[in-house]
C-alpha cells in the first residue's frame, strides 16, 4: 500500500500515467512513497516528479513479475525524485558546460513577453536573423522590444527557429493547438500485429538486461526515458547527426548509453540505421512527427523493417492541430500553455515565473519509460509491438489540472547523504550521482559505463 505520507496529488498522477500506459490498477497498491519536502513552485512538481518515477518503476516490476517474478514493492522517494528532476551529477574538480547559450531566455516585447530558444546554432541563426541583431543580449533585448509577441514568434518559427509568446492559461485553452493537444489522451497507444513471442531472460537484479533500445532523442525528456532504461540494465544505442552537440545537458543523461553519430539524410546512413532498428527491441525518439518520415522512416516503415517494435514517439506541441509539427522545447512550452504566466502573477512577480526545474521534460521522460517497459510486458505475454506517442504540452496540460494547493514544506537542501557514495569516472572527471529516487524489489538503478560523450562510439549493436 502507498504510505500515509504519499500527497493525494502524487498517487493521482502515479495513477493517471499508468492507467494512461494501459497499465492494470492493482499493481497501484505496490508503490511506497518516502521523502519529505517539495520544490517551489504554484504547481505540484515533487508530486508529478515521484509519480512519474513510481510509474516507470512499477513497470520494471511488472516485467519482473510477467516471467514469474514474485510481487515487487516500488520504493520511492519524493524528495530525491526532485533532485532527479534538476540534475542527478555532481562534478568533482570540474563544472559541467553552461546548459545556455548567450541568447536564449525571456525578452519583454512591445505588448508582452516571449522566450527565445536558441541553444542550437541554427537555432539561434534564425532568431538572430528576423530581428537582425548581433550575438548580444542588450541588442537582442531592443530589436525584441520593438516587435509584438504573436508577430515575432510566427516570425522565428517561420524562419526554422524557437520562440514561444507567454501566454495565460485561459490564452491557451481557447487557442486551437491549445484545444487540439487538450483534447488528447495523454498516450496515444496501438498495438501491432502479433509476432513470436520474445524469449527474453529476465534478470530480477537487472531486468532489462539485453534489451536494444535505439535512441534518437535530444536534450532532456526522451535521454531522461532512455537513461532510466540503461540504469536497470537496456543496452542503449543513441544516435546523433554528425554536427549535433548538447554539452550542458550530455554528462548528465547518458550513463549507461554507447553514444554514436549517423547521418539519416545519406543513403549509407539510412541502411544502416535499417540495419540497427531491425534489431531493436525499442525505438524512443523525439524528432518532429514529421521529421524521420522526410527521411524515409514513418511509422508504418518502422514497423514493416521490425513488426514486432516498441516504438516510442514524443514531441512538444501535440499530434494534432496547427501546430502539431512545430518545434518546441519544455521552456516554450511552459511559455505556450500559461505555466509561466501563472507562476509569475501568484508570486507577483515582474517576468515570467517558470517551473523551477524542466519538469514536462523529466515527467515525459519517465512516461515514455514507463509506455516503453510496459510495451516490453505486453510483447513477453502476446508477441505484440506497440506504437506510443505523447507530447510535452499534454504533460502540461496533467500538470496543471493535477496540481491541487501547495501546502508542503519546502525541499531541505541537499546534503552528502543523498549522493551515491560510487565516483563515476566520467570523460570529463569524476563525478558523483544523486542516489536513485526509485527500487525495485531492493534493485537501485545502477549503469554499466560512465558517461562518455556524443560520437564516442560506433553505430552498431
Amino acid at each position: 500500500m502507498m504510505s500515509a505520507q504519499s500527497h493525494p496529488s502524487t498517487q493521482a498522477f502515479l495513477r493517471e500515467i499508468w492507467l494512461a500506459a494501459q497499465g492494470e490498477s492493482a499493481f497501484l497498491e505496490q508503490v511506497r512513497m518516502s521523502g519529505e519536502g517539495s520544490l517551489p513552485s504554484v504547481f505540484a512538481v515533487t508530486d508529478l516528479a515521484a509519480g512519474s518515477v513510481g510509474a516507470a518503476g512499477l513497470a520494471v516490476a511488472e516485467l519482473v513479475q510477467a516471467v514469474g517474478g514474485a510481487e515487487r514493492e516500488v520504493a520511492v522517494d519524493r524528495r530525491l525524485a526532485s533532485f532527479w528532476f534538476g540534475t542527478s551529477l555532481r562534478p568533482q574538480g570540474w563544472e559541467a558546460p553552461p546548459l545556455w547559450d548567450a541568447v536564449a531566455g525571456d525578452y519583454r516585447t512591445a505588448d508582452g513577453w516571449i522566450r527565445l530558444h536558441t541553444n542550437a546554432p541554427h537555432h539561434r541563426a534564425a532568431a538572430l536573423a528576423v530581428l537582425k541583431a548581433p550575438v548580444d543580449r542588450t541588442a537582442v533585448a531592443h530589436a525584441v522590444a520593438q516587435w509584438n509577441a504573436e508577430e515575432l514568434e510566427a516570425a522565428v518559427v517561420a524562419q526554422g527557429g524557437c520562440a514561444a509568446r507567454m501566454r495565460t492559461m485561459e490564452e491557451w485553452r481557447v487557442h486551437p493547438q491549445g484545444v487540439a493537444v487538450n483534447a488528447e489522451p495523454l498516450l496515444h497507444v496501438a498495438d501491432a500485429p502479433a509476432s513470436a513471442k520474445p524469449g527474453w531472460p529476465v534478470n530480477p537484479q537487472r531486468p532489462l538486461q539485453g534489451i536494444r533500445v535505439l535512441d534518437l532523442t535530444r536534450v532532456l525528456a526522451g535521454p531522461s526515458a532512455t537513461r532510466f532504461m540503461a540504469g536497470f540494465g537496456a543496452d542503449v544505442l543513441r544516435l546523433d547527426p554528425p554536427s549535433w552537440d548538447e554539452p550542458g545537458v550530455v554528462p548528465d543523461l547518458v550513463p549507461g548509453k554507447r553514444c554514436a553519430r549517423l547521418d539519416l539524410r545519406t543513403s549509407q546512413g539510412q541502411e544502416i540505421f535499417t540495419q540497427l532498428l531491425a534489431q531493436a527491441d525499442v525505438l524512443v525518439h523525439g524528432y518532429r512527427s514529421d521529421a524521420l518520415a522526410g527521411m524515409g522512416f514513418d511509422a508504418a516503415n518502422r514497423r514493416r523493417v521490425n513488426p514486432a517494435l516498441v516504438d516510442v514517439s514524443l514531441d512538444a506541441y501535440g499530434w494534432s492541430g496547427p501546430w502539431k509539427t512545430r518545434r518546441g522545447f519544455d521552456s516554450l512550452v511552459q511559455m505556450s500553455s500559461g505555466i509561466a504566466e501563472a507562476g509569475m502573477r501568484r508570486l507577483g512577480r515582474d517576468k515570467p515565473t517558470p517551473l523551477p526545474v524542466q519538469a514536462l521534460d523529466h515527467a515525459t521522460g519517465y512516461l515514455m519509460a514507463t509506455a516503453a517497459i510496459r510495451g516490453l510486458t505486453q510483447r513477453l505475454k502476446t508477441g505484440k509491438g506497440s506504437e506510443v506517442r505523447t507530447s510535452l504540452a499534454r504533460m502540461a496540460q496533467l500538470l496543471v489540472t493535477g496540481s491541487g494547493n501547495q501546502v508542503d514544506a519546502a525541499l531541505a537542501a541537499e546534503n552528502a547523504g543523498d549522493l551515491a557514495p560510487a565516483i563515476e569516472q566520467t570523460f570529463w572527471g569524476p563525478a558523483q550521482r544523486v542516489r536513485g529516487a526509485v527500487t525495485v524489489g531492493g534493485t537501485a538503478m545502477a549503469w554499466d559505463r560512465p558517461a562518455a560523450p556524443l560520437g564516442s562510439a560506433q553505430p552498431v549493436w
